[in-house]
């Protein structure tokens, strides 16, 4: 290979690079209500059932279940900052209000406790 076609496809994959997406989560449910699911008992329960593998998952569930661990333990890194939001209310949220439930999750998502350490009260 000539040093010429070497640049040429070395710009090409530069350039490919740069053109691929954000390695960053979706964000079709970043209008989601987690107040709302935190305040109704049913619509929590569906979701802790999901997150605990209890129950059958909604696809939004679902999608959260595959990737709550990573969220614990990077910190959020591919989330939004209003994702992230989201997602440390929803957590300390159960943390205070549903120590019990948190317990089981955190055995299945964080069992080194990252996230109590990082930001339990």
């Amino acid at each position: 290979m000539t040093d010429k076609m070497m640049l040429v496809l070395s710009l090409l994959m530069v350039s490919v690079a740069a053109a691929l997406p954000a390695d960053t989560y979706t964000t079709k449910y970043d209008n989601l209500d987690v107040g709302e699911i935190l305040k109704n008992d049913r619509l929590y329960q569906k979701y802790n059932e999901c997150l605990s593998n209890t129950g059958t998952c909604t696809p939004d569930g679902k999608e959260l279940k595959d990737i709550l661990g990573e969220i614990i333990k990077t910190d959020c890194k591919k989330c939004s900052e209003k994702q992230k939001k989201n997602i440390v209310k929803f957590l300390k949220q159960i943390l205070e209000e549903k120590p019990e439930d948190f317990v089981k999750l955190e055995k299945i998502y964080d069992p080194d406790q990252v996230f109590r350490k990082k930001y339990a009260s």
